[in-house]
C-alpha cells in the first residue's frame, strides 16, 4: 500500500507582492514543482477576469513555469465540463484569484470542478488562493459580515466552502479591513471552529491539514474560543457580544503552529528589510514562549 501523498495549501490574505521579491507566489511555484509545474489559474471570483489571468500567468511565466492554463466556468452548469475537469486532474498547482467568494461557492462547491480541486489536493498538488480564493478553502466560509473591532450578533454569515481545511474559518485582508469583530463573532457562535485572520501580503502554508507556517510581511491571527464564555445563544441582533476567555495567537512570518492542538510549535524571527540575521527558537522553547515564560534563543541562521 502506497503512503498517502503529503498535502499542501497556500492560503493568502490578499494583495500579495507581485513586483518585488514575490515571496508568497514564488513559494507557490516551488511547491507545485518549480519549472516543471503544471499550473491552473481559476479567476472565477474576479470582476476583471482577463486582467487577473494576464497578471498571474505572466508572473508565473517569469518565475520559469511554461505550463499555465486557465479554468473559468461561467456558470454552475459549466463546472461539469470534462475538459475543465481534466485540466485540474493534470495540475500540480491550482491558484484561485480574489473577488467574490460567494460566486466561487455557487460555481464550484458540490460540482465536478470542486471535486477535481479536492482530488488535486488529496494527490499532493498544492492548492492556493488569495482573498476570496483563500476564504473558499475552509469547510464553512465567511460570505458576508460587518467590519470593525467589536463582535456583534447576527451581523455575519457562513456559507459552504470547498472543505479543504476543516474546522477553521478563514478571513482575509484582516488587519487592513478591521475584520477582527466579525471573525470573533463567528467563532463565538461556532466555538468548535478556529478563526484564522490573514493580513494582506501574508500567507499560511498548511501541510497535511495540520501544520501551519506563516510567510509574508504581515501576521496571522488565530482565535480559539473552544473554552470561552459567550452570550451568542441569547444576544439580540446587532448587540455587542460577550466573549470571555478566548485564546488569541498573533503569528508573524517564521511562526509554525499546530492546528489540531492550537499551539505554537516553533518560531524563527524574520526581518526581511534588515541585513541582520534572523534568530530561531527551538520547538520546546517556542512552546515556553507561548506560555508566557522566558524565550531562549538557541541558534542563528541566515537567509
Amino acid at each position: 500500500m502506497e503512503p498517502a501523498a503529503r498535502t499542501a495549501l497556500l492560503i493568502i490574505g490578499g494583495a500579495e507582492d507581485k513586483h518585488g521579491r514575490v515571496t508568497i507566489l514564488r513559494r507557490f511555484v516551488r511547491l507545485a514543482g518549480g519549472r516543471k509545474a503544471s499550473l491552473v489559474i481559476i479567476p472565477t471570483a474576479s470582476s476583471i477576469q482577463e486582467e487577473a489571468v494576464e497578471v498571474y500567468s505572466g508572473l508565473f511565466h517569469r518565475l520559469g513555469v511554461a505550463d499555465v492554463a486557465t479554468v473559468n466556468p461561467g456558470s454552475r452548469l459549466e463546472a461539469d465540463d470534462p475538459e475543465l475537469v481534466g485540466a485540474l486532474d493534470r495540475a500540480t498547482g491550482v491558484f484561485m484569484t480574489g473577488g467574490n467568494q460567494l460566486k466561487l461557492s455557487q460555481y464550484l462547491v458540490g460540482t465536478p470542478l470542486g471535486e477535481a480541486i479536492a482530488r488535486a489536493h488529496e494527490r499532493g498538488a498544492v492548492v492556493a488562493g488569495t482573498s476570496a480564493g483563500a476564504s473558499i478553502m475552509s469547510q464553512f466560509m465567511i460570505s458576508l459580515g460587518d467590519e470593525g473591532v467589536t463582535p456583534r450578533q447576527r451581523t455575519s454569515q457562513l456559507t459552504a466552502g470547498l472543505g479543504l481545511l476543516p474546522d477553521v474559518i478563514v478571513d482575509q485582508h484582516f488587519d487592513q479591513r478591521s475584520r477582527y469583530g466579525r471573525l470573533l463573532s463567528l467563532v463565538a457562535s461556532s466555538p468548535n471552529l478556529l478563526g484564522m485572520g490573514i493580513d494582506e501580503d501574508t500567507a499560511v502554508e498548511v501541510s497535511d491539514g495540520r501544520h501551519l507556517t506563516v510567510l509574508g510581511s504581515g501576521a496571522v491571527l488565530v482565535v480559539d474560543a473552544r473554552h470561552a464564555i459567550t452570550d451568542a445563544h441569547e444576544a439580540r441582533r446587532d448587540a455587542p457580544l460577550l466573549v470571555s476567555g478566548a485564546v488569541v495567537h498573533a503569528l508573524p512570518a517564521g511562526a509554525t503552529f499546530d492546528l489540531h492542538t492550537a499551539t505554537l510549535t516553533d518560531f524563527a524571527e524574520q526581518h526581511p528589510d534588515s541585513p541582520a540575521a534572523p534568530t530561531t527558537t527551538a520547538p520546546k522553547q517556542a512552546a515556553e514562549a507561548a506560555g508566557g515564560r522566558r524565550r531562549q534563543v538557541t541558534a542563528t541562521v541566515r537567509d
